[in-house]
Parts: structure tokens; sequence; C-alpha cells
């Protein structure tokens, strides 16, 4: 037996009826798996703008093919 998390069974429900997934189980699943990308990605964000540019880098050149 799966312990009783004390999900709100509304926003459970909502999760179910939007997400598309067939269970509760894999609605859950879902929902912290976007919850972890989110959070990943904003701190990735996080870190634009504290990083020093390199001002001699050409990118145009670091694309060409010679």
């Amino acid at each position: 037996m799966e312990p009783d998390l004390g999900i709100d069974p509304d926003l459970l429900e909502r999760a179910l009826a939007i997400g598309g997934e067939r269970t509760k189980k894999a609605t859950v699943n879902r929902a912290l798996q976007e919850f972890i990308a989110r959070r990943s990605q904003a701190r990735v964000l996080d870190l634009f703008g504290t990083l020093d540019s390199d001002g001699e880098y050409d990118h145009k050149r670091e694309r060409s093919r010679e």
C-alpha cells in the first residue's frame, strides 16, 4: 500500500483533466518531472549575465567550415 501524501484532490483532478495521463500515479510522476525540469531551467537562466564575456570571440568565424 502506498503512503498517503496528502495531495489536494482538486489539484489532482485538474491535473488529470489537462495532463493527458491515464492514472493518478502517472499524473503525479509527470508533474514532478516537469517541476524538476522547470526549476533546473530557472537555475540556468539565473546564470545569464553573471559570466564574463570574451570581447575577442567571433561567433561568425566559429561557424565557418574553414
